[in-house]
């Protein structure tokens, strides 16, 4: 059984949330133990609760907005388009990643592949 349409939403929901506004912690808190994350797709996969944390752990330091774009859920899994900001005082810069998501039973995201590069960021 995959997960509920409803527990996808409410994952990917806080998830963006998160990448705003919390720490590496809580935002690794969403993954389930064996979670994968690929981002940007194309670099290597991260497999290890430490290597979450570590990858997340860097946002804690940047002042950062986030809003979700657009979502599709079927089947336990979500591709969703959203928008990071990072405001770096005198510049910003805008990050539209498409994230696609898997989800176990319990809500937990399974895997994480972010699409996007360098033609996905804008700075001003």
């Amino acid at each position: 059984m995959a997960a509920t349409d409803e527990q996808v939403k409410a994952g990917i929901e806080a998830y963006v949330r998160l990448v705003a506004d919390g720490t590496g912690e809580d935002i690794v808190a969403l993954f389930a133990d064996d979670a994968t994350v690929e981002d940007p797709v194309g670099t290597d996969v991260r497999s290890t609760r430490e290597q979450l944390l570590e990858f997340y752990g860097g946002l804690s330091s940047l002042k950062r907005s986030t809003r979700m774009l657009d979502a599709k859920i079927v089947a336990g899994q979500a591709a969703f388009l959203f928008e990071l900001v990072l405001d770096f005082g005198e510049s910003t810069q805008t990050i539209t990643p498409i994230d696609v998501m898997t989800f176990d039973d319990d809500g937990k995201i399974t895997s994480m592949r972010a699409f996007w590069g360098p033609a996905d960021m804008v700075s001003s």
